[in-house]
């Protein structure tokens, strides 16, 4: 009796497990471009890479130069994750009271070579994230639906279908931009904290990252993939700001969007954005942001 009892709460676990994993899998966005994997789920962006290199001090040595680790960076072995590894974390705060957080992974991967991982935040790490993405990007478990083409014909946005044509470009996972129609970045989420969070943040690293001056902030009503919603609008102004954020649009002035909804069956946070100079057609839109919200009259 104990012994069937104990095969029954595996079940269970083993079954819970999996459908976690699925409903993240919902959310997870990835592609492969030049060696390098980008991921982005839940507001969180992360990458791996595996080099060539038997896992071995000397080749370790390399692997920290190439990717801007210090000697004095401390190196610590994370125990709980099941492959040899050596972790970097990195943390920098700017004004806002935002902080920047950049965690480093050279694990020893199931080949004895050297698979690298790479976890942006902002606030707080999360070790227990980290550790079932790399066993699981390791073990070859992140199904091929969650990859898309690194082609912008057709992009996935939150689990939509958009057809764009070839024009536009990936400027990260979930960073489609397109030459003078508009930008776009998302992450879909589990919770609506966390899309706001995600949002909250977004903002504060814009204000901190990028020079420009904020005119204007106000919350504004819009229909985004048709929920009616608010966001938050930003008019920032680079007039006279040497900034290369700028100076590659040749813009002025950039308005912004901030907007946290649910959509479908997952939360989404996304920044939408563009130009003075970009292409702007009677809605107030370019023709990028037209795909996924529009402006409620009043």
């Amino acid at each position: 009796m104990i012994k069937k009892f104990s095969v029954i709460i595996l079940i269970i676990i083993f079954q819970t497990g999996f459908a976690q994993n699925e409903s993240m899998f919902e959310r997870l966005r990835a592609i492969r471009n030049s060696g390098t994997t980008f991921y982005n789920v839940d507001g969180i962006d992360f990458t791996s890479q595996n080099i060539s290199s038997e896992f071995n001090d000397k080749n370790l040595k390399k692997a920290y130069r190439k990717n801007k680790i210090k000697k004095k960076d401390v190196k610590i072995a994370d125990k709980q994750l099941k492959f040899e590894n050596y972790k970097v974390v990195k943390r920098e705060e700017f004004e806002n009271a935002l902080v920047s957080i950049s965690v480093n992974y050279f694990v020893k991967n199931n080949d004895n070579r050297i698979s690298i991982f790479w976890f942006g935040y902002y606030d707080n790490d999360n070790p227990e994230f980290e550790r079932k993405m790399i066993e699981l990007i390791i073990n070859n478990k992140i199904p091929k639906t969650c990859f898309s083409s690194i082609k912008t014909d057709n992009i996935n946005f939150a689990g939509r279908e958009i057809k764009l044509g070839g024009n536009c470009n990936w400027m990260n996972i979930n960073n489609i931009q397109c030459p003078y129609y508009g930008q776009m970045n998302w992450s879909m989420h589990k919770t609506k904290e966390s899309a706001d969070l995600s949002i909250k943040n977004a903002l504060k690293a814009t204000k901190t990252k990028n020079g420009g001056k904020v005119i204007s902030e106000e919350e504004v009503d819009i229909i985004f993939e048709e929920v009616t919603t608010k966001a938050k609008k930003v008019y920032y102004d680079f007039t006279g700001v040497t900034s290369l954020f700028a100076s590659m649009s040749g813009g002025k002035n950039l308005t912004i969007y901030y907007v946290s909804e649910k959509v479908r069956d997952n939360y989404v946070s996304c920044v939408l954005s563009f130009w003075n100079n970009d292409s702007i057609n009677p809605s107030g839109l370019p023709p990028l942001l037209e795909e996924v919200m529009s402006i409620v009259e009043k």
